[in-house]
């Protein structure tokens, strides 16, 4: 039966709304959840030790935690915490960098490979097997048919394979901060601008489409993956793990209770819209922002 997880939180938010938000999930039937910061080494309301006893609590709840780490390292001291993530015992890690494989490699660390890192063919993952890979997090953009072939390699090496079900896609990330430039601000000097944007900021065309979501240094799709109706379809194909990227706290709990519930295969999801735009044309082989809301037989 395919396994739920919760991805790491994206954006910036404060000490005790990732408490609250995690004591919730400490409640719910997920089966993972992966803590840490992954897109800025600034946001620092959470200290390693305040991860640790989150995942302590988790753990005592019957939850499978892994530890992630940043996604582009700029620094020394990034390092130096990539590192003391990356060679501890007690958690699986989640390598979003190449450093990160490196250090755990070298420390015999079996690890998760992010969707950042790029693993597009089988020569990759059986290359990645060797390293210590236990777990393939699938890049957002690719679909059922790229994915066909690759699985059956991952399913033969022993790799769970798993994708993102619901939440912004992550498209890239750049040494500039996309935030601290849009309130006019050095990146040196950012002020914390991220506390104030839950979800980070939207970009609409000058058409006034949707274009993607500013998140600190990483853009986001402005619209929001959604595959709830998929879900059959992604464990028929093999899918081990559906990954939810939290959106805000309050609606990424409402669609951990929907799926876990049984209901999202079957419900109308046209009353869960949280005012979303959503999308999932990547798992069915078109353009990325194009949504199909129901399977056609």
């Amino acid at each position: 039966m395919m396994k739920l997880s919760v991805a790491p939180v994206p954006y910036f938010w404060s000490k005790d709304a990732y408490l609250e938000f995690y004591k919730a999930v400490e409640r719910t039937k997920v089966d993972i959840v992966y803590l840490g910061e992954t897109v800025c080494s600034k946001r620092r309301t959470m200290t390693m030790q305040d991860w640790l006893d989150i995942a302590n609590s988790l753990t005592a709840a019957g939850k499978e935690v892994v530890l992630s780490t940043l996604t582009l390292l700029e620094a020394e001291s990034e390092l130096n915490y990539l590192k003391n993530i990356a060679r501890q015992k007690e958690y699986l890690v989640e390598a979003n960098d190449m450093a990160a494989v490196q250090v755990a490699f070298e420390n015999e660390n079996r690890f998760v490979a992010g969707c950042a890192i790029n693993l597009y063919n089988n020569q990759s993952l059986t290359r990645f097997g060797q390293l210590g890979m236990s777990r393939w997090v699938v890049p957002v953009e690719l679909g059922k048919e790229d994915l066909n072939p690759m699985i059956q390699k991952a399913q033969a090496l022993g790799i769970e394979v798993e994708y993102q079900v619901f939440g912004r896609m992550p498209l890239a990330y750049s040494a500039r901060c996309f935030t601290a430039r849009h309130h006019h601000l050095p990146k040196d000097n950012c002020q914390f601008k991220c506390l104030e944007d839950e979800q980070g900021l939207k970009i609409k065309t000058q058409e006034g489409d949707s274009f993607a979501q500013i998140n600190g240094i990483q853009t986001q799709s402005a619209k929001v993956s959604n595959l709830l109706n998929y879900l059959a379809d992604l464990e028929e194909n093999g899918i081990d793990i559906a990954r939810i990227v939290p959106v805000t706290a309050e609606d990424t709990l409402q669609v951990i209770d929907l799926v876990t519930s049984g209901a999202a295969m079957t419900a109308d999801l046209s009353q869960f819209n949280f005012g979303y735009e959503y999308c999932n044309g990547y798992w069915l082989q078109a353009e990325g922002m194009s949504y199909v809301p129901e399977m056609t037989s």
